[in-house]
């Protein structure tokens, strides 16, 4: 772990060998492959603000189980990200601890201080396990190593947690370590020769004891000073439901585990602890290193090598090494100079040397995943755009490897954030949702079920945002081309492959509260258009019409009232007989006039029925079209609505 943190953190020392001062370059192979791992995994893994998804197992009918899932799911991402402040620091931290280490532990548990979960990260230095440990589960003790102030003594002591650490007593000074060590060459730290405000070392031990003397180890944690081992406090870590019992003898207890193992790469010998990049890659970063430096020494010995003065040669007392643009003066000939001085023979860096450095260099870069395609560096100008994104999925795949094992650790975690729910959660907590904002409950009955629903929402095989981009993408273009698709969920789902925050305010459920009116089709808007030009053609003719009988009609009018008179004036001038047949016939012209006044009124009744019957047709295929009439289905009814009234007219 030294040797790797000293390779990952650049650690520089003084080299006297092959002489005082020599190069000691280290290069950042170890720290380029953690920082590629790291930039991957954060933003793969964590896709905020959903990190956490409960699954729904089953039929649901009446969408109950839906709902439950929902509230979880928002629920607890609330608690990782907004309620635990510390967990996107501790879990930052533990990915780059991973990825260098090959190891890294959280611990997760219920603060009584904080009253809420926490998840913290526990350095390997700080964690012991027995030496043929191959599991937490087959673990017989985990001890951690606690530095506690004396305030955090006195805080437990008061609330009955722990038991009088005996204060009189002050800490021993704790000893310094080879990785405190290295990380103070790394940061420049000196540490003071005594601090009188330096902690506790306090174990906590999970461990099996046999306290009622049946026989049986029951899991217990353990908290005891280390310098003086005081026991502090024995709690158990276990309830009565994980209690198994045979013939009412103890047979089994399902202990409750709090350390979750991020592993990377497991050991080959199945051993507790994984392989990072600071042992995969420490034997070849060391080689490079020492080539570096012997290329580097070579050069500065070539360019500054000295050589052997012969006794001919006469110099004035004084420095003999040369400066840029500097002459000396010497009281010997150029002939003297030349037979007295033979420079030392060295020869320049070698390029067998070099050739194997980049040779080295290149598989170290394999090892790490720190290929040019992967490492964001241009294959080429000429090479074909499929051919790159081949070679960097080919890249990834041992990415996603380590993926599913995070993935794998992280859904254990959540797991217990569960279990902690179901233990401590009140009956009702309040929470809001990170995706919309809005104020919802949460109930403690909605984490009675198991835990197995729980897992990470984060996809273990998208290593990368193009992937899932161009994932999501394909997705969209098939659900536009084949039917059967819930192009609601498509879409949703390719706005979160774009990293889009507010999803629901942007593209709403259409099932939901805040749901869009269908709009109708841009065909059914302009097959509605033209059905009212149509309609606006078939008013203005029928206008028109009215217009004409209404004249017709008054002509008429006149007319009969022009014949009345003149049979008025017959009748007050008739003198006999002979203006009888002038009166009749004045009489029949005047019922002929009154009769086609009629025909006109009852023309002018019906065209106007007509018009009215047409704007009803008009507005009810309108309001037809909104809800989502076909184009085919409008087109007819136009047809159909448009042939009477516009043959009325011109037969009038």
């Amino acid at each position: 772990m030294k040797l790797a943190l000293d390779l990952a953190l650049q650690v520089t020392e003084q080299k006297s060998f092959p002489w005082s001062g020599a190069s000691s370059v280290k290069f950042p192979l170890v720290t380029i492959a953690a920082m590629q791992y790291h930039a991957r995994a954060y933003p793969a893994l964590i896709p905020a603000p959903d990190i956490v998804k409960c699954r729904i197992i089953g039929d649901d009918p009446d969408g109950l189980k839906a709902m439950r899932a929902q509230r979880v799911s928002e629920h607890m991402s609330f608690q990782i990200l907004e309620e635990d402040e510390t967990w996107e620091e501790w879990m930052d931290k533990a990915l780059l601890h991973q990825a260098i280490v090959g190891t890294a532990f959280k611990k997760t548990y219920f603060d009584p201080s904080l009253q809420h979960n926490v998840s913290e990260l526990v350095l390997t230095k700080d964690l012991y396990v027995p030496y043929f440990t191959s599991s937490f589960a087959k673990a017989s003790r985990v001890t951690q190593v606690l530095y506690m102030s004396e305030n955090d003594l006195y805080e437990r002591f008061h609330k009955g947690i722990f038991l009088d650490w005996n204060k009189n007593i002050a800490p021993s000074e704790i000893d310094t370590s080879i990785l405190e060590e290295a990380k103070a060459k790394s940061q420049g730290l000196v540490r003071p020769p005594f601090d009188p405000s330096q902690p506790y070392r306090i174990l906590e031990q999970h461990r099996y004891l046999d306290l009622d003397g049946d026989g049986y180890k029951e899991p217990y944690i353990v908290y005891l000073r280390e310098d003086t081992k005081v026991v502090l406090r024995i709690v158990a870590r276990f309830n009565s439901t994980a209690i198994k019992k045979l013939n009412d003898r103890i047979i089994h207890i399902t202990p409750d585990y709090y350390f979750t193992k991020y592993s990377f790469i497991p050991s080959p010998d199945g051993g507790f602890y994984d392989l990072g990049f600071g042992a995969l890659l420490s034997p070849l970063n060391e080689s490079i290193n020492t080539l570096i430096n012997q290329l580097v020494d070579a050069g500065t010995l070539s360019n500054t090598a000295g050589g052997f003065l012969g006794r001919g040669v006469k110099f004035k007392s004084g420095e003999t090494s040369f400066r840029p643009f500097e002459w000396k003066r010497v009281d010997s000939t150029g002939d003297d100079l030349r037979k007295g001085v033979f420079p030392l023979p060295v020869r320049e860096p070698s390029q067998v040397l070099f050739s194997l450095l980049g040779m080295l260099i290149d598989y170290g870069e394999r090892i790490g995943m720190a290929v040019d395609p992967l490492f964001g560096k241009n294959p080429g100008q000429n090479t074909p755009a499929e051919t790159s994104r081949t070679m960097v999925q080919e890249g990834q795949r041992v990415f996603t490897a380590i993926f599913k094992r995070t993935y794998r650790s992280l859904k254990e975690e959540f797991r217990k954030w569960y279990d902690l729910n179901a233990i401590f959660l009140d009956d009702q907590q309040e929470y809001y949702s990170l995706s919309t904002g809005a104020a919802k409950k949460v109930l403690k009955q909605d984490y009675i079920s198991s835990p197995k629903d729980i897992i990470p929402a984060a996809d273990p095989n998208m290593v990368s945002d193009e992937t899932r981009i161009m994932q999501a993408g394909m997705l969209k273009q098939a659900a536009m081309n084949t039917p059967g698709y819930n192009k609601y969920e498509v879409e949703k789902k390719y706005l979160a492959a774009l990293r889009i925050s507010d999803i629901e305010k942007i593209f709403p459920d259409p099932k939901g509260p805040n749901a869009i009116p269908p709009q109708p089709h841009p065909k059914i808007i302009i097959e509605s258009m033209k059905t009212q030009v149509k309609q606006l053609d078939i008013q203005l003719k029928s206008k028109l019409a009215q217009a004409k009988l209404l004249n017709e009609v008054e002509l008429t009018r006149a007319k009969i009232n022009e014949l009345t008179a003149k049979a008025e004036k017959e009748r007050a001038e008739a003198k006999g007989v002979e203006t009888g047949p002038q009166i009749a016939a004045i009489e029949a012209a005047i019922g002929a006039a009154k009769s086609h006044q009629d025909g006109l009124l009852k023309a002018l009744e019906i065209l106007s029925s007509l018009e009215k019957d047409t704007q009803q047709i008009g507005q009810q295929q309108s309001g037809g079209n909104t809800g989502g009439m076909g184009p085919m289905e409008t087109g007819a009814g136009d047809k159909g609505g448009v042939s009477t009234p516009t043959a009325t007219p011109g037969g009038m």
